[in-house]
């Protein structure tokens, strides 16, 4: 998993790598009940799509759609205690992703800017031996996931679940034009990398820290997008935080006349009625 120290001016309940696994933890219990609970990087992008959305979802409802939440519980937490534990670590997560959306920063590069938890899956399996690769591929069905592909699901798993929250004011045409370009990034990332890989989105990292750079798992054309989407995000929280909320269509019934038959279907005269 891609974790990191917080940077210096991160929130102070950052998650730390331990944190991240505890999240694991839980996830993997989750997944003894019901093969519907995702993995974590899938539950990140949902997450940043949640901080985007107009509405703020509320995390039971959230969380029922993210975890596939059946009607005799299938799909959630064993007790209250695992709950708590997950949603105090969510609710962190949510802290620490919207305070970087919030900050004014110049580069991806800058401390405390927004990256995503995601997991090289690819790289990963090109650094195990022959043996190893084949023990970890034997349950695999289909191609391994593409750098930050599962992320980028999950966010856009959030979006056509509520896709109500991500319809822009239609005569406002610079939102239309932010929202689709913002949406087409994170969709691009969503797919398949099928260009020969040519780098690993860990070797400044390696480099950093003087050790050997890790074998190349992902095209440049997939960094680049990579670093689309992010920026994506960014416009999207920046925009709908300038909209602001949607504000519901509020349908008033006309009053009757005071010679009408009353609504109420006494039988009486409104004037006689209700419209005593």
């Amino acid at each position: 998993m891609n974790t990191t120290t917080p940077a210096p001016d991160a929130p102070s309940d950052a998650l730390l790598p331990e944190d991240f696994d505890a999240i694991e933890d839980i996830l993997d219990d989750l997944r003894t009940r019901s093969d519907e609970t995702p993995q974590w990087e899938f539950c990140e992008g949902f997450l940043a799509a949640l901080v985007c959305s107009r509405r703020a979802i509320p995390m039971p409802e959230a969380l029922a759609v993210l975890f596939d939440i059946g009607e005799d519980g299938e799909g959630s937490f064993a007790d209250a205690a695992q709950e708590e534990a997950f949603m105090a670590l969510w609710n962190r997560r949510v802290t620490e992703v919207r305070t970087a959306l919030d900050a004014p920063i110049d580069n991806l590069q800058d401390e405390g800017a927004f990256m995503p938890e995601v997991t090289d899956v690819r790289g990963m399996m090109a650094d195990l031996s022959p043996e190893e690769r084949e023990d970890a591929m034997r349950d695999q069905v289909g191609p391994l996931p593409a750098f930050a592909q599962v992320w980028a699901l999950g966010f856009m798993f959030a979006v056509e679940t509520w896709p109500e929250e991500w319809i822009p004011p239609a005569k406002d045409k610079e939102a239309v034009k932010v929202l689709n370009d913002a949406l087409d990034a994170i969709v691009a990332l969503s797919e398949d990398d099928t260009d020969p890989p040519e780098i690993s989105p860990y070797e400044i990292d390696a480099a950093n820290e003087g050790l050997e750079p890790p074998a190349p798992s992902m095209s440049l054309a997939r960094m680049k997008a990579f670093g689309e989407a992010l920026w994506a995000v960014y416009d999207l929280r920046e925009m709908w935080r300038a909209i602001g909320p949607r504000v519901e269509t509020v349908r008033v019934q006309p009053t009757p006349g005071r010679n009408d038959p009353c609504p109420c279907g006494s039988g009486k005269k409104y004037k006689k009625c209700h419209g005593a």
